[in-house]
């Protein structure tokens, strides 16, 4: 069977002129702060590079000129648009019918291969038009207790964001231009529900829906087929917000390297 190849956008436009995360590694560019001694940029198209599944790789900034000296050859640039939701709009317009679009973000330097493949393959083997991946409270509080999640509270777990998302077919814009809509209630999960109307609003708030329930309901509303990917991983839900999640981040890529060296 021939492997479903995506193009992958990594979201990497500046959000402030006056990043936290860039103010404490003395960079302009959060995307541009080291973490264990590479850009955050740097290691997320390592990973993409080293995944069988990824392709054509495209970096979205609002300022290309100082990440290019860090660009591998073949990478591309695209403009940002005035949002997230609206830079990934304007590149799957783009792109046209060109195969599948798997989006990131460039903030998420403990993104791996063996995450993007499973996301990309679970993906790929679904009918959805869109995909999102998702890692249960199960997974992410064992293994790190002191982190501090945003969840969405469904009836079989607890899942948080993990920046991965995928346009697997044209019909799956739909859910982008959505989105553009609701992406500024991010941190506000019941806002967020709220768009989808009163009656899945109330099921959620008492944790009566399951996760996939609740799609099946966001279907219907986003007049296209999504569908949500659990993620096995718990690193996988931690971006660098804050410097203390570069702190996290370091300590975590350590303890990789450690166990690495031993092996």
């Amino acid at each position: 069977m021939t492997q479903t190849r995506f193009t992958a956008l990594v979201l990497a436009g500046r959000r402030s002129a006056d990043d936290p995360v860039a103010r404490a590694r003395g960079v302009t560019h959060k995307v541009l702060a080291d973490v264990a001694g590479r850009p955050m940029l740097a290691r997320v198209l390592d990973t993409l590079a080293a995944s069988g599944s990824v392709g054509r790789i495209l970096v979205c900034t609002d300022d290309a000129a100082p990440l290019r000296a860090m660009l591998p050859p073949g990478v591309e640039t695209v403009a940002a648009a005035a949002s997230p939701s609206r830079s990934i709009l304007s590149a799957a317009e783009s792109l046209g019918e060109s195969g599948p679009l798997l989006v990131t973000t460039a903030d998420h330097p403990l993104l791996t291969a063996e995450m993007v493949e499973h996301f990309c393959g679970r993906s790929a083997g679904s009918d959805a038009d869109i995909t999102v991946g998702l890692a249960p409270r199960s997974v992410i509080q064992p293994a790190y207790p002191q982190t501090r999640r945003t969840y969405l509270n469904f009836r079989d777990d607890g899942y948080s964001g993990c920046n991965l998302f995928a346009v697997m077919r044209p019909q799956g814009l739909a859910a982008v231009r959505f989105w553009i809509h609701v992406e500024q209630e991010r941190k506000r999960p019941w806002r967020m529900v709220r768009a989808f109307g009163l009656w899945p609003l109330l099921l959620f708030l008492t944790r009566r829906l399951t996760l996939a329930q609740g799609m099946r309901h966001a279907s219907r509303v986003l007049g296209a087929r999504a569908e949500a990917i659990s993620m096995p991983f718990a690193e996988a839900s931690m971006d660098v917000d804050k410097p203390d999640d570069l702190t996290m981040a370091e300590s975590i890529l350590a303890a990789r390297a450690a166990a690495s060296q031993s092996r």
